[in-house]
This record gives C-alpha cells, sequence and structure tokens, in this order.
C-alpha cells in the first residue's frame, strides 16, 4: 500500500501543531498583560488607597466596554442580576486584598502565593459543590501549603501577617471560581464581564470617597491603561483555551513567575527570596 509522502507527513504535523502555537502565544499575552496589570497597581498602590485603585480599574474597565455594549444592545440583556451582585461582592474583597498585597510585597511572591488558586477552589468545591476529592489531589494540596509556608516562613522573624492578605485574596478569587461553576452558560460573558464590572465600581465608590487622594494625571493615565487592561487580560486567557485544552498550556505558568521576577526588579530593584523561589517550586507543580 501507498505510504504518506514525508512532505505530505510534515505538512500534517505542522497544520495540528499550528492551534497550539496560536494558543500558546494567546497565553503569554495573557500573561505579559497580567503582570504588566501588577506593575500598575503596586505602583498606584503606594500613593493610592487599595480602594480607590480598585474603585477606578472597574470603573474604568465598565467604561471602556460600553462602545461595544451601545453597539450590541442586546450584550445588556440579563436576568441574574444576584449573580452579578454576588461576583462583585466577591471581586472587591479580592482584588482589594490583593492591590494591598502588592503594595507591601514583592511581585514576585504575590504572584507564587496566588497560585494557591486552585487549591483554595478545589477544598472549597469539596465542601460546596461535593466534588470528590482523591488521593493523589490530597497529595498536591499539602505540597501547595508547604510551598505557602515556605514563602510566609510563619516561624521565622522575617514572617509579615500582612502577606496574609494575598491568601486572603487568594481564597476569594477561588470562591469566584466556584460561583462561576455554579452559574457558568447561564448567562452571556459580555453580560456577566460588564456588569460585574460596574456593580464592583458602585460598591467600591463610598469606601474609595472615604479615603479619595486626588490622582495625579500620570496616575489616572495608569489607571485607565489598567480597566483595558483587566479585559484584555481576560480576553486573551479565553482565546488560548479555545484554542487548546487548559491542561496543555499548564506546564507554561512558571513563564508568569519568570516574568514577575524580572519586572519586579527592573521597576523596583526587587530580588526575591531564595524561600520565595522554593515556596514557588513546590506551589506551581501542585496547582498544574
Amino acid at each position: 500500500p501507498d505510504t504518506p509522502s514525508e512532505p505530505s507527513t510534515t505538512a500534517a504535523a505542522s497544520a495540528a501543531a499550528a492551534p497550539f502555537v496560536v494558543a500558546l502565544l494567546w497565553y503569554l499575552a495573557h500573561q505579559v498583560v497580567g503582570v504588566g496589570n501588577d506593575v500598575i497597581m503596586k505602583f498606584v498602590g503606594t500613593s493610592l488607597h487599595a480602594a480607590q485603585v480598585v474603585f477606578l480599574r472597574f470603573a474604568f474597565a465598565a467604561l471602556s466596554m460600553l462602545p461595544f455594549m451601545i453597539a450590541n444592545p442586546s450584550t445588556f440583556k440579563t436576568d441574574r442580576v444576584p449573580l452579578h451582585v454576588a461576583r462583585s461582592v466577591i471581586l472587591l474583597g479580592a482584588i482589594g486584598l490583593y492591590v494591598y498585597g502588592l503594595s507591601i510585597a514583592p511581585i514576585a511572591a504575590v504572584t507564587t502565593l496566588n497560585f494557591t488558586i486552585p487549591i483554595f477552589t478545589l477544598l472549597l468545591a469539596m465542601f460546596f459543590l461535593s466534588e470528590k476529592v482523591d488521593a493523589g489531589r490530597w497529595l498536591a494540596t499539602a505540597a501547595g501549603f508547604a510551598g505557602v509556608a515556605m514563602v510566609l516562613r510563619p516561624s521565622t522573624a522575617a514572617f509579615d501577617p500582612r502577606w496574609l492578605s494575598v491568601l486572603g485574596s487568594a481564597l476569594l478569587f477561588a470562591g469566584l471560581d466556584v460561583l462561576n461553576k455554579v452559574f457558568i452558560g447561564k448567562e452571556s460573558f459580555w453580560a456577566m464581564i460588564f456588569y460585574t464590572a460596574a456593580i464592583t465600581a458602585i460598591l467600591a465608590a463610598v469606601p474609595a470617597a472615604l479615603v479619595w487622594t486626588a490622582p495625579t494625571a500620570m496616575q489616572l493615565g495608569l489607571l485607565i491603561v489598567l480597566g483595558g487592561g483587566a479585559n484584555l487580560l481576560l480576553f486573551c486567557l479565553l482565546k488560548a483555551f479555545s484554542l487548546v485544552d487548559v491542561s496543555a498550556l499548564a506546564p507554561y505558568r512558571y513563564l508568569e513567575l519568570l516574568l514577575s521576577i524580572l519586572v519586579g526588579y527592573i521597576f523596583f530593584a526587587e530580588i526575591p527570596a531564595t524561600s520565595t523561589i522554593a515556596g514557588a517550586l513546590a506551589i506551581v507543580p501542585a496547582t498544574a
């Protein structure tokens, strides 16, 4: 029988690899945007209160979506206002703690601790969604929390309890993931993102007003970029996952840590502690 020619085989392999390459590029773009957002939040968070940063981030995120929403009026349709309010309340706390964490801890440490979100999601899903957790996942969870201990060093003089705010943020983000699992497919993507951003901005308005400091022109410009970046972050991630399975991109999560180390050094002269690197080596594989 005839066998495929070498050129045909090569062409088929290239065609099969193409979606993965495109997905990887979208995933890398997601990581670059995410780390860029962290740099902005850390920079403005050192002079503006976290509540104000959260308010302006989500206000500009909602405003940046309005042109598309107005051009497509059907995207405004929703019958799940309580869902949006619940997501917004959780998101307000999660982002608020995250911004605070960035203002007091190195970006690399915050990124590492934020990798615990899948661990908390697993635990919350077990309790609230009755999902089964096998022995392998329990071992991975234990390894992940061992990595957390390496980063925080709770038994040493270097321990800073304020860093626990990042873990609190990860826990709330995990709660958001569980809530999304419950309501997935019951609301359009555009409506969920827009209303969550708008309601979060409304909820943050009063706390922000109480601590308001007039932002400089530079800070305002950065926060406008941050608002657009918040939407772009999710767009890039969804584009990547629309092409390949989530598990196919899991090995590349380390790149986010490398990026955070790089920008932390360039913009804030931060050099990650050995304990942070050791913790990351335990946490990231446990959540892959």
